[in-house]
Parts: structure tokens; sequence; C-alpha cells
């Protein structure tokens, strides 16, 4: 534009000087700045795969420990079993644990060891001592509310489950709101199951391997995804065990779960990559300003 003297004028990008330009003047220099998915990051399959690993073995879990309780309550599994097993399996999954987790010096290691023998005798008596409580705690309620309390409670430990990794073995955050009450609404869901079982023993072995399933391995679960190739093979074995686990029950529901296992660990990856063509981030000059920190040491000047 040109100014009262014949020269012409530039338009600067300043609110305190005026201009001669109107309020919706738009310069040619406005798409200079233009750039299109500069802070994007492509997904890779491979790396989406090993991600959804998490979700598909808290699944498998799920459909295993349903499958135990069905095999309870038709009284094809004796429960004496399922806790010599769920002894085993705690004492297997603590010496996993206590190889990949680093410790700074032996002491502590020793001084975790008894905390842990410790709390795991003090679980294992609680459990057997409210056995016959919770065996007619729902009694009077009927089976069918049983079912879908239980089904709502495991949906919600789904939605509301931890699935970050622990990156380093000295982490020890302080546990989400979200994933106590996970815990807690799975913990719930194995009450009100257990209430159906028809002697203490299968009460106490089903609530024993709830706290394993639902408290313990999550735990274990979050350390071993920083190991990318022994976590996807637990994941595999463990969805291997709940389809056997479920086809000896009803071959639709092991279908089922065979499908929606192949739908989190490879379409719904699959599908995302595609999804990412989509992409379309859009920054210039018009996005709201961002402040630079000096990050130059303290007391030092900037050059």
């Amino acid at each position: 534009m040109a100014s009262a003297s014949g020269a012409e004028v530039e338009w600067e990008r300043v609110l305190w000087k005026r201009q001669p330009f109107p309020d919706n003047y738009v310069p040619k220099t406005f798409l200079s700045s233009l750039s299109t998915n500069a802070n994007f990051r492509p997904y890779t399959y491979a790396s989406l795969v090993l991600a959804s690993c998490t979700i598909s073995l808290h699944l498998a879990v799920i459909f295993i420990f349903l499958a135990i309780f069905v095999r309870l309550r038709e009284r094809t599994l004796d429960p004496r079993l399922l806790v010599w097993i769920s002894v085993l399996s705690f004492v297997c999954f603590y010496t996993l644990w206590e190889i990949v987790e680093h410790l700074a010096t032996a002491q502590s290691r020793l001084a975790n060891r008894a905390k842990t023998v410790k709390s795991s005798i003090l679980i294992f008596l609680a459990l057997l001592a409210l056995s016959p409580v919770l065996r007619t705690l729902t009694a009077a309620t009927s089976s069918d509310s049983i079912w879908a309390l239980a089904a709502c409670l495991f949906a919600l430990n789904v939605l509301l489950a931890d699935y970050t990794p622990m990156l380093s073995a000295q982490q020890h955050p302080r546990e989400r709101l979200s994933s106590v009450l996970s815990v807690n609404a799975a913990i719930a869901a194995s009450v009100v199951l257990a209430s159906r079982l028809a002697d203490d023993v299968s009460v106490f072995a089903l609530m024993l391997l709830s706290v394993e399933a639902f408290a313990l391995a999550p735990l274990l679960r979050r350390r071993l995804q920083t190991a990318p190739a022994g976590f996807a093979g637990l994941t595999l074995l463990a969805a291997g065990l709940a389809v056997a686990l479920t086809a000896g029950l009803s071959r639709t529901v092991a279908v089922l779960y065979a499908a929606a296992f192949a739908f989190v660990t490879l379409a719904a990856p699959s599908l995302l990559v595609w999804a990412q063509r989509y992409k379309n981030e859009i920054r210039g000059s018009w996005d709201p300003a961002v402040p630079k920190v000096n990050l130059a040491p303290h007391g030092a000047r900037p050059g």
C-alpha cells in the first residue's frame, strides 16, 4: 500500500504501531511460514502391535479367570489344586520380578523380600478367614444380577486399568486413582462371583487367584513392557491359554475371544497406521506465540 508521499509502506506484525491497512488485511507473506505436520511422528505397525499387547494380555487374564470360575462352579476343577497352582505361580512371578528388578544393594533386596513374605502370609490368612463370609455374602441375590454386576465391574476394570510401563527399575510412581479403582472393581467382581461357589475351599482358591491376577500381575506386566520380545511372548502364551480354557467350556466364547484378540492386537494397529495419511496439522505465524525460555546455566550470560 502506498502512503501519502508515494512511498510503499510494508505491513508489520505489531500492535503498538498505527498502520495504513484495514483490519482484515492479509499480507502476501501470510502463508510463507505455513508448515504441515511439523510435530507429527508417524507410528509404526510393530510399535502399535507391541503397545496393544498390554490390553490383549489384560483381557486374556480376565478370560482365564472366568474360565477357572466356571470350572470351580461346575466342580470339574479341584480347588485344592488351584490353591497349589496359585502358590507356585506366585513363587515363579516373584522370582521373575527379582530378575527384572535391579535394586541398589543386597540389603534392600533382603528387606523387600521380608516385607513381601510377611504381606503374602497376611493376605493368605485373611482370605482363608473371610472365605465362609464371602460364600454367603450374596445368598439373597439372584444369579442373573450377579452375572450382570460382575460383567459391569470387569468392564470398568478394563477401562480404568493402567497400561503405562515402568520405564526403569527405580521408578516407583504413585498409583493413579483410576488404576486403584480398576483393581477394586476386579476384586469386587471376584467377590460376587466367589459367592456363587458351593464350598469355602473354592471361595478361598478363587479369591487367592483374583489377588494374584488383578492386584499383583499388573505390577509385573508393567515391568515386563520394557522387554518387548519377552512381553510379546507372554501375551501369546496367555492368549493361547485363554482360548484353550474357554474352548473346553464354549466354542462360541472361544471364537469371540480369539476374534477380539485378533482385532485388538492386529487389526486396530493397522487401522491406526492407515488413518495416519489423513493427519493434517497446520501451523503458522497465526498460532499463539510460544515463549522461549532461556536455558543457559544460572548466572551465565547468553551470547
